[in-house]
């Protein structure tokens, strides 16, 4: 089975541009940017979604992510941390990772969707079958 791309950075088998390293996360710039400075923060442990990752990777990985978008806050007007998990959600890289996305007032970036309200007892019903997995 081949590695993930991100696996293959991590290794120096593929080019990032790297932004910052320690010894648990790798943060570089997106290769497809939605904006300028679009980054990526990975785990170096490959995991597929976050799930998957024990406490400390989690942790670190949210400590180098916020590190990551108070850099780019200095320089842009906010910022987007979006992650996604499972084709489905739209993840492409089956390796976890979070982009921080800058944003600027009329940059034409849009996260929408269609949502509907449930009803407080369609709520009750959904609270119950999450709170039974947890």
């Amino acid at each position: 089975m081949e590695k993930c791309i991100f696996c293959k950075i991590l290794k120096g088998e593929a080019v990032s541009t790297k932004l910052y390293e320690d010894s648990k996360t790798y943060a570089f710039l997106d290769a497809s940017p939605a904006s300028e400075g679009h980054s990526l923060v990975i785990p170096k442990k490959h995991y597929e979604t976050m799930d998957e990752m024990d406490k400390e990777t989690a942790s670190a990985v949210m400590k180098t992510t916020q590190k990551i978008a108070k850099a780019i806050l200095k320089l842009n007007q906010g910022y987007n941390v979006n992650q996604n998990n499972k084709r489905a959600a739209g993840q492409i890289v089956p390796h976890v990772h979070y982009h921080i996305i800058p944003r600027n007032k009329g940059d034409k970036i849009k996260f929408s969707c269609e949502n509907t309200i449930p009803s407080a007892e369609e709520f009750k019903k959904i609270r119950e079958k999450i709170q039974k997995l947890l």
